[in-house]
């Protein structure tokens, strides 16, 4: 892949999604803490450090980045089935990374929250009314989403940043 910024490629939604799709997504979901994990097992702390393409972020800050984000998508998941279309505030993910605990924490602590996160969410999700995925929530920057647009979101997210590591993986030969 020449763009080593979208391993997996863009996001792209086409919806409403099929139960199939639903399922894979459901699914991704559910994997993405354990692929996280697998993804930076063994790495050393400068392996951690390394920028996953120039003038990226590091493993270590992408690593945190995902709990980050998808702390974020579990509040708008709630947010949206129990308000009216609430409007979500966005974050500086950017900006996020760069503060002290992106940079330092050690990663155990944010592949620890991302799975503990993930229990509750796939929890949430897994017992979802077909009506439910319906319901929407507006996003300043982007706009009216719904939980299907989301589900199809995370699940894209979660495998585009654990791409972002294990191509560096195999590109530096780790």
């Amino acid at each position: 892949m020449s763009d080593l910024r979208y391993p997996i490629g863009k996001f792209h939604f086409e919806g409403p999604l099929t139960e199939e799709q639903k399922e894979k997504f459901l699914s991704d979901i559910s994997h993405t803490p354990a692929n996280l994990r697998a993804a930076v097992s063994g790495l050393s702390e400068q392996q951690l450090d390394t920028p996953y393409r120039p003038e990226g972020w590091t493993v270590r800050q992408v690593v945190h980045h995902v709990p980050d984000s998808h702390i974020n998508a579990y509040v708008r998941c709630k947010l949206a089935l129990t308000e009216d279309k609430p409007t979500i505030k966005p974050y500086a993910e950017d900006r996020w990374a760069v503060l002290a605990d992106s940079q330092t924490t050690p990663i155990e602590v944010s592949l620890m929250l991302l799975e503990s996160l993930h229990t509750r969410w796939m929890r949430l999700l897994g017992l979802l009314a077909a009506a439910d995925w319906k319901r929407t929530f507006r996003h300043p920057e982007l706009g009216p989403m719904n939980l299907e647009k989301l589900l199809a979101l995370y699940a894209w997210h979660g495998r585009h940043h654990v791409a972002h590591i294990t191509s560096l993986r195999e590109r530096n030969g780790w």
